[in-house]
């Protein structure tokens, strides 16, 4: 199989084994949450400055996880000029779910057609808005693996988040994140630095299988998400201590630790406060914090706090919100572009922070950093793990590379069409009545997509769903002229400017070395 390694170059584990590409998609299409505020009859700013949030992307009836997820791999793999046949592995992370039977891996399986190439493993992995982090963890295992032979792994995160009318609707959201994971990469996982916390409750599920609608207990969710933190964090600085300490280092680990810290993101407002969360954690982790100056100035109050105690106390957050404004400024802030202007995408949210923050900062001022990564999904299951960015920033390199194809993010967003609310509302109510109906044929319009765009185009009597994609001239066949994806799948260029070609997986890579 073309892109296998020789055996020479399958050692213990290859190095620096990591993000290697990442691209993102999200709707072409927003409604404003100032303006949701007053078509809803809320108070100005209860979305904009309570839950920090700005825009909200939402597909039309054009679009499911099916199709998000056509659109993002075709963009990667264009973009990046890779081949087909240079994927081993296939994993797809979602909570979205239209078949209960047929994963969405399987209809990705389209794009490979005409390559030959069906020997990829991988299925989908499901846990609210923790999949994709699942489907990552499995990708980069895989590599470092005695299973993997070369090839690259390819990691899917897509969702459509949506609520029924309510205090919930405006924390929506949709996209998909696709990120090609092998040896050499720019951003390589630390070996043994996962902090993760598993526990039954709930806080957010979906038991019913014909709505897209979860059921959502708002505060218990924010205790487990701030709880599940509280416990990640823990874990993560036993485990570097214990790594520090194992070098001969007494060093002990905090925030400053990490040149960048970004967070799953339901809504903008609760990442700020995680943040603030986390310096409590060192604040009470200190064994005798400066409350003279430095950052824990005037916190002496809170010093004998039990953080169990203090998941809605509304007084050690406001002080620790303050307390860590720089920090947030410095570390995360840039993250939430995408959460900001596209709402929470669920298992792709922590990964559009990611993305956002990378789309922002320059090779030289990412080269070397430490990002730390928390991923929560309902139910629950989280984990804080941590990023190590090469220190090579030169022209060309992989990590001038990821940067560069990020860099039209804001120019992307800013090109999305803004829809009135009352028409939103229309659109949520056609997806809640249409959802599962076989026979169907969409209505919403092909035109309003972005170019390159894969959309649904028919369900049949069986539900069956047929797909096309939307040329990226409009000179191209009209829907009705494209080849549907239940046959041969029609080779579309992506509307993207293509970044030099990938080298092989195994270019370059050593036998490992435990590090």
């Amino acid at each position: 199989m073309p892109g296998s390694a020789p055996v020479s170059y399958l050692g213990p584990w290859p190095k620096d084994v990591g993000i290697i590409a990442l691209e993102l998609y999200f709707p072409s299409q927003y409604v404003d949450q100032t303006e949701l505020e007053e078509f809803d009859g809320v108070p100005a700013g209860k979305y904009t400055v309570g839950l920090g949030q700005a825009r909200m992307g939402f597909c039309s009836d054009r679009e499911d996880i099916n199709s998000l997820c056509l659109t993002v791999v075709q963009r990667l793999m264009e973009k990046n000029a890779l081949s087909y046949n240079s994927i081993g592995r296939l994993e797809v992370g979602t909570e979205t779910i239209i078949d209960k039977s047929k994963s969405v891996k399987t209809a990705l399986m389209q794009l490979f057609e005409n390559s030959g190439n069906t020997d990829v493993e991988g299925i989908d992995t499901t846990n609210a808005c923790y999949g994709g982090t699942a489907a990552l963890f499995n990708a980069v295992n895989w590599v470092e693996s005695s299973s993997w032979d070369g090839r690259y792994a390819l990691v899917v995160a897509g969702d459509i988040a949506v609520y029924a009318t309510g205090s919930a609707r405006p924390t929506g959201g949709a996209g998909a994140v696709a990120m090609l994971i092998g040896p050499n990469a720019p951003l390589a996982f630390e070996r043994g630095l996962r902090g993760t916390h598993m526990q039954h409750a709930y806080d957010f599920y979906k038991p019913d299988m014909v709505s897209e609608y979860p059921v959502v207990d708002g505060k218990l969710s924010i205790q487990c998400y701030l709880s599940a933190l509280d416990r990640c964090y823990s874990v993560y600085r036993n485990k570097i201590h214990a790594q520090w300490q194992r070098e001969g280092s007494d060093k002990s680990f905090s925030l400053e630790d990490f040149g960048f810290l970004v967070f799953h993101s339901p809504y903008c407002k609760l990442v700020q406060k995680s943040l603030a969360r986390l310096m409590l954690n060192d604040f009470l982790n200190h064994p005798n914090p400066n409350t003279e100056t430095g950052p824990f100035t005037g916190l002496e109050a809170f010093r004998d706090v039990q953080p169990e105690d203090t998941y809605f106390d509304r007084d050690v957050e406001k002080a620790f919100m303050k307390a860590s404004t720089d920090m947030f400024e410095r570390k995360t802030k840039a993250s939430l572009l995408i959460s900001n202007q596209n709402g929470n995408m669920y298992t792709p949210s922590v990964y559009g922070c990611l993305a956002s923050l990378i789309a922002q900062h320059t090779p030289s001022q990412m080269a070397g950093q430490r990002i730390g990564v928390f991923s929560y999904g309902s139910g629950f299951a989280a984990t804080l793990y941590s990023l190590r960015v090469t220190q090579d920033h030169t022209p060309g390199s992989s990590l001038d590379k990821l940067v560069l194809s990020l860099s039209d993010l804001k120019t992307r967003l800013d090109s999305r069409k803004k829809v009135s609310p009352a028409l939103f509302s229309e659109n949520m109510k056609l997806r809640e009545d249409t959802h599962h109906l076989a026979n169907y044929v969409p209505q919403g319009s092909v035109e309003d997509l972005f170019p390159g765009t894969w959309y649904l185009t028919r369900v049949d009597d069986k539900h069956r769903r047929e797909y096309a994609c939307r040329p990226v001239d409009d000179d191209l066949p009209a829907e009705s002229e494209l080849v549907r994806s239940r046959g041969a799948t029609e080779h579309i260029p992506s509307p993207v400017k293509k970044m030099p070609r990938m080298p092989a997986a195994t270019a370059g890579s050593e036998r490992a070395v435990s590090n």
